[in-house]
């Protein structure tokens, strides 16, 4: 009895010290990266960028795919139908899932979604077209002072980052401008320079992938972005207005708390990495660290934060 009792444990000691090695194991086949907006936006360059340090690291490819549409929430109602294995994973965006669910039905709510980790942020920046009437920030207000309702900004979806700053410039200089909707960041862009629209509310990544093509007028940044040293921000200019599109990655809600693990993990490595930073950096990115630990309450602090501005807009909680 004593010496079975003995294999027993022993047995018991082995599968226990083999848990760490399954875990180190993963992935041990290409992971599909679905990206809820259309190629070319914020969320599609990021994952370009993480693509080859992912591969580099795990001798595995991740596949990137779209699945547009309702500024997200055509993704993000259907995440948790999907295997919850790891080998599905998907973006996900601030303020997006918390202030879509608040407006209206869109088939998710946040709590429905298992975000794992936050990589990065955006800030809010206001552009124009090269040749715009508008020189400078102060110049679009006084034109929109003088124009109720007739400066008209694109944006990257309702209830959206570019959403929430559009309407919180309006109230802080006392202007009333129109917000048009776009299904993401480049259709968004495309509209500025094509004149569809009259500026956009945009980030600075957009901005310094259009190049030469539209002028900033002003980022939502505390400080000037190295990507824009010439550019104000909003705060310099008597606008006490910083934010923009925090962007993460979410499993299905059937993984288990290890695929949770594994899979944040993963994202953190890819973070981590010195060329994979330089390249975010350079291309008007703000890296962030949040991982699936503090994931609570990182969402508790965004949720209060987008709740106060929800009043603001008149969005009635659901």
């Amino acid at each position: 009895m004593k010496f079975t009792t003995i294999l027993a444990g022993a047995a018991m000691s082995i599968v226990l010290s083999a848990v760490p090695a399954v875990a180190q194991d993963y992935p041990t086949k290409p992971v599909n990266y679905i990206i809820p907006f259309n190629a070319g936006g914020e969320s599609d360059i990021a994952a370009r960028l993480q693509q080859p340090v992912f591969e580099k690291q795990t001798g595995q490819s991740m596949v990137v795919q779209y699945l547009e549409g309702a500024g997200g929430a055509q993704a993000w109602s259907q995440l948790n139908g999907m295997e919850g294995d790891g080998y599905t994973i998907m973006g996900t965006n601030l303020p997006h899932i918390i202030m879509q669910p608040m407006a209206q039905d869109v088939g998710y709510k946040t709590e429905d979604l298992t975000n794992v980790y936050f990589f990065h942020y955006t800030p809010d920046a206001i552009i124009v077209p090269a040749d715009s009437q508008f020189q400078t920030l102060e110049e679009l207000v006084a034109y929109a002072k003088e124009n109720p309702g007739l400066v008209t900004f694109s944006g990257s979806g309702t209830n959206s980052a570019n959403h929430v700053a559009k309407e919180t410039f309006d109230r802080l200089a006392g202007v009333t401008t129109t917000y048009i909707p776009f299904s993401g960041t480049s259709p968004a862009t495309t509209a500025v320079l094509g004149n569809q629209v009259q500026a956009g509310f945009s980030y600075t990544t957009a901005a310094l992938n259009q190049s030469d093509a539209v002028r900033v007028l002003a980022v939502a940044a505390d400080e000037r972005v190295p990507s824009f040293p010439d550019i104000p921000t909003f705060k310099e200019l008597g606008y006490d207005m910083t934010g923009g599109a925090y962007r993460g990655v979410a499993v299905p809600n059937s993984a288990s708390e290890e695929v949770r693990q594994q899979v944040s993990d993963m994202i953190g490595e890819i973070n981590a990495d010195p060329d994979f930073v330089q390249k975010m950096k350079d291309g008007g990115f703000v890296v962030i660290d949040v991982p699936y630990g503090e994931m609570e309450a990182f969402m508790g602090e965004r949720r209060a934060e987008y709740e106060e501005t929800a009043k603001q807009m008149g969005i009635t909680q659901n």
